[in-house]
């Protein structure tokens, strides 16, 4: 096995154990939720909220956000560190506030396999259908409020939960921002690389990347606003590599492997990475190919072949493999630079995660 095959290795395991961690920390977090929530004694909707944020909560995703932030504490320590499963809570139930409203804007029916907050809802109440709209984004409120809750409790020192409340809501706060640019970008024909790119740090990388660092950072008695420029930047360049992948992969990726359907953007006409390649490299009847396609929810499986091979002829698929690549590379090279003042090996880890992002699905 080649140096960089046993590395590879070495970044699975390490994230398969943190995966393993923090679903025994959600699992007991929710079994008592119930006991501990302030509900109104008569409202059977308000327990039955928390039972669709457990549900969606605990049923899937990498939990790359609590790695994020166990490996950020590695940087300093290698001790235990009070605090840090409280802030991997409050950084997944971000994400469970993100998703919830996600599916509501993108009117979803699904999230990991199963019906979406919202669309379990609307089959709640059919007739009901602003109702079922209601509860779905008061769902996704209450997801946000425990995530702040979660470090107010934590064990954690008071001036070190402070501090974490201010990282939590600066990144949420920039998530909805970054959400609301999201929406903006897809009423340009072509966006710019640099909205595109603006719309990954905020909607992103803030809270996903970001965040967690300065988390586990603060949690480890270390001060992130030393290396704010240098965070930022490394959050930044991950987060557009792993979204162009995301983006790449809904178009030139293997249904089959994946486990979805490709075509998801296309259809819901998202100017996404790819489709703005493909919108860029392409002219006449083949742009009106893509442009008809482009927000059709009827779009058919081959004319989502026919425009991936329309990108594959035009380069796009190629362009955007080489663009991935080049910027985990410069997200490696900027976690390379922290070698002079944290651990070794959570300095190797944040080195080569960034390509073993992007290379475990291509």
């Amino acid at each position: 096995m080649t140096d960089t095959a046993v590395l590879a290795e070495q970044i699975k395991a390490r994230l398969a154990s943190h995966e393993r961690r923090f679903s025994t920390v959600f699992e007991e977090y929710f079994r008592t939720l119930g006991d501990s929530f302030d509900a109104p004694p008569p409202s059977r909707f308000t327990p039955q909220c928390l039972n669709l944020l457990r549900d969606m909560s605990l049923r899937g995703g990498k939990r790359l956000r609590a790695a994020f932030i166990y490996e950020a504490a590695r940087l300093v320590t290698d001790k235990p560190v009070a605090g840090l499963d409280d802030a991997a809570l409050s950084i997944e139930l971000l994400q469970t506030h993100a998703l919830v409203h996600d599916d509501i804007i993108d009117d979803s029916p699904t999230r990991r396999g199963a019906p979406s907050v919202y669309y379990a809802y609307r089959e709640m109440f059919p007739a009901h259908p602003q109702a079922a709209l209601g509860l779905a984004v008061l769902a996704g409120d209450l997801a946000l409020s425990l995530s702040v809750q979660a470090l107010l409790n934590s064990e954690a020192s008071w001036p070190v939960r402070q501090a974490m409340v201010e990282v939590q809501m600066t990144a949420a706060s920039a998530t909805i921002a970054g959400q609301v640019t999201d929406i903006e970008r897809d009423f340009t024909d072509i966006p710019s690389e640099e909205l595109l790119h603006c719309v990954t740090d905020y909607k992103s990388a803030r809270y996903s990347i970001l965040a967690p660092m300065q988390l586990g950072l603060l949690a480890a008695g270390e001060q992130p606003a030393h290396f704010d420029e240098e965070l930022r930047r490394y959050a930044r360049l991950v987060g557009i590599g792993g979204q162009m992948r995301d983006d790449y992969l809904d178009l030139f990726g293997d249904a089959e492997t994946m486990g979805k359907p490709t075509g998801t953007d296309i259809r819901d006409g998202k100017r996404s990475y790819t489709i703005s390649a493909l919108l860029a490299a392409v002219t006449g009847p083949e742009r009106e190919v893509v442009e008809s396609a482009l927000g059709d929810p009827s779009c058919t499986s081959q004319t989502i072949a026919t425009i991936r091979e329309i990108g594959q002829s035009r380069g796009v698929e190629q362009k955007l493999r080489a663009d991935m690549r080049r910027y985990a590379e410069l997200a490696s090279a900027e976690a390379a630079g922290w070698r002079p003042k944290w651990r070794e090996e959570a300095v190797t880890f944040f080195e080569r995660l960034p390509m073993w992002g992007i290379e475990r699905a291509l």
